[in-house]
């Protein structure tokens, strides 16, 4: 282990303010979704409108909620983001596969991508009583380990909505490069007209598996998220079985990420 890795980084960036306006970030968040449950959406639900017209307000709600979110914890200095190519993301039956380093990933990505896009999350956030009603009103997918659970995500894509996963299951842990589950695969050969990888790079690294929000890093976080070039799911269920398909691109998206990630240093960072 060198010397660098061993010697305390210096704080900057107003250390301090960032420790403060990240504790009140995180309240807002929490307090925000736990409004969703108990006040707006039951008064989204007293409005006309059949269950898709109802689904449809509530990812608006979350969108733009998501949307200002990232807006305040840009302005009060915790962090910077920079998204390429943001405009290429909700497309109808698009599958949108992500690296998954921070908490703060799926915010980012629903968040700019409006109102059509759905999610595959956590089975525990459905129990967390500030993140239950959000999930719940916008209809996204629980991660639930049950064997419907890819048909279910598969008939999303059929039915032109646009799907997020991250198919690490969970946050990347530290200093260590992405570990890919075939299921994402499994769900793009099934329903998918088109599957774009989003490489999500963040400087230095926090807010990762098993890290509190209060051990904030030195200085402020980066974010590059960058859309990359779109894949034809097709092409590799004309080459392939579908099991073997589904192994044949895992490989190529987790050597793609793999790649993607360490240029620049951006592997482990």
């Amino acid at each position: 282990m060198g010397a660098s890795t061993l010697t305390p980084q210096p704080r900057q960036d107003a250390w301090l303010w960032r420790l403060i306006a990240t504790g009140l970030s995180f309240t807002f968040f929490g307090l925000g979704g736990l409004l969703l449950r108990v006040l707006v959406f039951p008064l989204q639900r007293l409005l006309p409108g059949d269950h898709a017209v109802r689904r449809r307000r509530a990812r608006i709600t979350i969108s733009r909620t998501f949307r200002l979110f990232i807006q305040f914890m840009g302005k009060v200095g915790i962090l910077t983001i920079d998204f390429r190519d943001a405009e290429r993301l909700g497309r109808p039956g698009q599958l949108v596969i992500a690296n998954h380093p921070s908490l703060l990933d799926v915010v980012f990505l629903i968040g700019y991508m409006g109102d059509n896009a759905n999610c595959v999350v956590k089975h525990g956030l459905i129990t967390n009583p500030f993140t239950r009603g959000p999930i719940q009103g916008a209809g996204y997918i629980s991660n639930d380990q049950s064997p419907d659970m890819i048909e279910r995500a598969a008939d999303t894509l059929r039915n032109g909505e646009t799907l997020v996963i991250f198919p690490e299951g969970t946050r990347t842990p530290m200093d260590s490069p992405p570990r890919f589950h075939r299921g994402a695969c499994a769900i793009a050969l099934r329903g998918a007209r088109v599957v774009t990888p989003v490489v999500i790079r963040m400087n230095p690294r926090s807010l990762a598996k098993g890290q509190p929000w209060y051990r904030i890093p030195h200085r402020r976080m980066n974010y590059v998220i960058e859309v990359g070039q779109d894949i034809d799911p097709g092409e590799w269920r004309d080459r392939y079985p579908i099991p073997i398909a589904g192994r044949r691109m895992n490989d190529f998206l987790h050597h793609y990420f793999e790649q993607e990630l360490s240029k620049n240093g951006s592997l482990g960072a």
